[in-house]
């Protein structure tokens, strides 16, 4: 099934995403339990694509969410300012019953591996329900050609499936293509009912997405679609199972027009295989696989991949192409700090063609 894609002359914009923006505090080369400062930075799920196909891409791009009024709210807000993202759709709360949320993460490094501890409980967003938001505005009267949005998000709490149905069901009313990263965590939905809740509201949420992001564990334990050859290390990961796998998901969710994922076995915390195929109208499209790429800061790499495969389809390259700009768009994002990615476009076209680090 082709995405229809609407006209930029009609959608004030390119992109909207609705997700959690959480205040993340990096202890640079350090741990947390002995940092004594942090770095800062902001970042989420959803907006990090948002925010590279604004910065990176170009592309007129919006956040919807919600943030607790206080400093710390308005310090994520300064953070998405030079990011570009646009949020006259922001959500500002006031009172006592309202967060914000943190994300203390290490980067890892060798035989360390990267490790997160969100403080989210409570927040704004999670807090929204049905009816707080006006999508007709968003998708209407403005107008948006690619709505983002995903399983983070999803878990936040009890509401927010529902929110996620609500803008869903809104984007498709307007023709809007509409793609969703399953990003399993555990930790979000346990809460909530654990992985048979995820399940249940991934499932129901499926037959309204376009396009279906996420890795393998993800497909497996968000949808139910097992992925053969995979081992508890994720090491060895064959294209051909996952086409296998997507085939399934597609038979099963007609309604998907491109299925992605990356491919990711992380030798070390700092040197992993990436790679990336994506599955459209029948056919599989593999991007160039890179063996040993160093790594700085692996968060926001598969959000990086998701930001350039989108970018690649809003452009009309097609999706060899898309394939191909999100995975170099997401090696290059991993070499930086911070969730999301500091590289230009024409860094991502060099990558793209196979360009080294030769200094220019």
């Amino acid at each position: 099934m082709p995405l229809a894609i609407k006209d930029k002359a009609a959608c004030l914009w390119d992109q909207v995403s609705l997700g959690e923006v959480m205040l993340r505090l990096d202890p640079g080369e350090g741990r947390i339990h002995t940092a004594r400062a942090f770095q800062v930075w902001e970042g989420g799920g959803e907006y990090n694509v948002a925010r590279g196909l604004k910065r990176w891409f170009g592309l007129d791009t919006a956040v919807v969410t919600a943030f607790a009024d206080n400093p710390v709210g308005r310090l994520v807000q300064d953070l998405i300012y030079q990011g570009g993202v646009d949020q006259s759709h922001v959500k500002w709360v006031k009172g006592r019953t309202v967060r914000n949320g943190l994300n203390f993460t290490e980067r890892g490094h060798g035989v360390r591996a990267a490790l997160g501890c969100s403080d989210r409980g409570h927040t704004a967003v999670s807090q929204l329900a049905p009816g707080d938001l006006d999508w007709d505005l968003v998708f209407g009267k403005e107008g948006a050609r690619w709505f983002h949005t995903g399983g983070i998000f999803a878990a936040l709490s009890e509401t927010t499936p529902a929110v996620a149905r609500e803008s869903m069901e809104a984007a498709r009313r307007h023709g809007t293509v509409i793609s969703y990263d399953l990003n399993y965590r555990p930790s979000l939905w346990k809460s909530i009912g654990g992985q048979k809740r995820a399940q249940e509201v991934n499932r129901q949420l499926a037959p309204l997405v376009d396009v279906m992001l996420g890795n393998e564990e993800d497909f497996t334990a968000a949808l139910g679609f097992e992925v053969e050859g995979i081992d508890e290390n994720l090491s060895g990961l064959d294209p051909e199972n996952f086409r296998k796998m997507i085939e399934r998901a597609v038979k099963e969710f007609p309604n998907f027009s491109v299925v992605a994922t990356t491919l990711r076995n992380a030798r070390t915390a700092t040197v992993n295989d990436w790679g990336a195929v994506c599955f459209h109208e029948g056919n599989l499209y593999q991007a160039a696989n890179r063996e040993d790429l160093q790594i700085l800061d692996r968060v926001g790499g598969g959000d990086s991949f998701a930001s350039g495969l989108i970018y690649g389809f809003l452009a009309g390259k097609g999706p060899q192409w898309a394939v191909e700009c999100g995975a170099a768009h997401g090696a290059l994002a991993m070499t930086t700090p911070g969730d999301t990615t500091m590289a230009t476009l024409d860094e991502v076209l060099r990558v793209m063609k196979g360009g080294g680090a030769r200094v220019a």
